[in-house]
Order: C-alpha cells, then structure tokens, then sequence
C-alpha cells in the first residue's frame, strides 16, 4: 500500500521538532491507518535531526515563496508549524502571509486532503480573556508576529485548514515563556497581583501529539475551522511560578504587589520588556481549550503543569545563561 506522506514545516523550530517526534509515534503498522507506512518530508532550510531513514527534506525558504514550488507533490497532508515570531513587521509578513499563502496554494495543486496550520491565542491581543470561546472576542493583535500569524490563517482556512490557537507553549526548546517570567520577576520580584491571574498554557509535547493525531489519524481530523489548543484547564500565574520555585527554574518570592504597583516597578526597571508582553503572562488570559482534545480523541495530561519535571533542567540552564550565571 502506498505510504502516508506528510509534509511538515518547521521541523528544525521549537514545536515542529516536537511534532517531528511525535510523528515518530505513529509509523507503525497501525497508527498510520490500515497498515499504511508514514512518511515525512521535511521543508526548511535545514535538515532536520530525529527523521526516518526514509524521509525526506525539501530545501525551501517561505521566505522565499518560489522555493516552495513542488514541495507538496504527492502529499496527503500538511502540517504547517513553521513562523517568523520576531519583531520585523516585514520579516514576519514574508514569513507568515506570504509564504503561508504560497504554500497553501501548493497544498491546493497537489491535492493535499488533510492541514493543520498553527496559529496563536495571541492573535486576540490585549485581554483580560477570560474563558474565551473561538469567535466570542474579535482577534486583535498588536505584534508584528501575532498580526500577520493572524493574516496567514485566513490563506489557511481557504485551503481547508484545520487552524490551531495555543495560548503559551512550554517545555524543553522554549525561550520565550519562562525566560520572559525571569526577566519580570528580576524586575518586580513579586507575585503579581497576588499570583490570581489565568493563563492558557500548553506542554510542546502534548500540542505536537494533538497536531501528529489531526495529521495522520483516520477519524481524528476536525475539519476546517479554528480551535483553541491550550490545556483545558488554565493555570495561576502563582502556581506556576510557585512550581518553577520549586524546581529551581526561578526565584522564591513572597510579597504579593498590586497589579498598578507591578506596572510602576517595571517601568522603573527599564528592561526590554512591555507592559503588554507583561500582561500576557501576568494576568488572566485563558481561553476554553477542552473541545479539541475530545474531538480529536487525544488524552491530555491531568496537570497543565506535568511538563515541569522534564523541562526544569533545560531552563535552569537558559535562565542561567541570560542572567549572566
């Protein structure tokens, strides 16, 4: 029979390496579908680490849409993890609009029947969010990255897509989430606004099954839509930097800062970080997350905060090294 065969952007990035190993799951006999053998070709600029013997990689830069000519040829599915998250607004549109829209006119010419396409919950911009449905707050971003992640979605959706919105991704390959929590908590050592903020947060290795189960397993798509793909249940602010104490990711603090006063702190500070950026993941931003971990049919772990334990060493060692040791 033939093989399935899978097309993954980003796979050298931070979850389309998880997704990669994820994939890893589903080769044998029966995860792919009625015996099927699954294939993955890889499309970036560099070869990725963890593929089969018998994957492939496609040189191509979404940067660059003309490279990706081809890319989806005899493909049956997607999965387009791939995105510029910096702070060029042209970079980002490159990336995230134009080279979205390029690639999913090739999934189109090739007949590709199955996408997932990630996205973001930071396309809805400032909150406070609270318990937030998909279409129950209209999207709007304020970053370069989150505007044109939020342009690219709609290139995907045409094209069929299954679009994904996580809130924050953590584990081992994060630099962004607890680095920044670092960098606040240096500024305002803390716990900001009591620790009673929600945030929607997500294990990398739990989003990436979600997004390898919607690729290649019969039954498990969702069809076109957006869904929201964060752990069901949100997380304190104060419990998770309580449990990143504990494991000695960041430092033990005690006082408890209202949130205006927190705001006047890290003015003062005058770190690179935004009031906004702050906000993101200091106070309630959480948006109901259930529907697609039963539709999809995947069990997600029972603590949002499971991760931990395997990621604390890798963040002991970013933390260190962007604090000078």
């Amino acid at each position: 029979m033939r093989p399935l065969r899978v097309v993954l952007t980003g796979a050298t990035g931070f979850i389309g390496s998880a997704v990669l190993r994820a994939l890893a799951g589903h080769r044998g006999p029966e995860a792919a579908g009625e015996g099927r053998r699954l294939l993955v070709r890889a499309v970036g600029r560099r070869r990725p680490e963890g593929a089969g013997p018998d994957d492939e990689w496609a040189r191509a830069d979404l940067a660059r849409p003309r490279t990706l000519r081809g890319v989806c040829e005899d493909a049956d599915v997607l999965l387009h993890m791939a995105a510029a998250i910096g702070p060029d607004e042209s970079e980002c549109a490159a990336v995230n609009v134009d080279g979205t829209a390029a690639l999913m006119r090739e999934a189109a010419r090739a007949g590709v029947s199955r996408i997932v396409h990630l996205s973001t919950a930071a396309v809805y911009g400032p909150g406070p969010h609270r318990g937030t449905g998909v279409d129950e707050v209209a999207p709007a971003p304020v970053s370069p990255a989150s505007r044109t992640r939020l342009a690219g979605e709609t290139y995907a959706l045409a094209a069929g897509a299954t679009v994904l919105r996580p809130g924050l991704v953590l584990g081992r390959g994060d630099r962004w989430v607890v680095p920044l929590l670092a960098q606040c908590l240096r500024a305002v050592p803390a716990m900001w606004d009591g620790g009673r903020g929600r945030v929607s947060v997500v294990a990398v290795n739990d989003l990436a099954r979600l997004v390898a189960r919607l690729g290649v397993v019969p039954g498990a798509g969702c069809g076109r839509g957006i869904w929201h793909a964060s752990h069901p249940r949100p997380v304190r602010v104060g419990e998770l930097l309580r449990t990143l104490s504990r494991h000695d990711v960041l430092p033990s603090v005690t006082a408890d800062l209202p949130w205006e006063e927190c705001l006047q702190r890290l003015r003062a500070a005058r770190i690179p970080v935004s009031e906004r950026q702050f906000a993101l993941v200091a106070t309630d931003h959480w948006y109901r997350s259930s529907e697609v971990w039963h539709v999809a049919g995947c069990a997600v772990e029972p603590s949002p905060l499971t991760w931990v334990d395997d990621a604390a060493p890798w963040y002991r060692s970013v933390v260190a090294a962007r604090s000078g040791g």
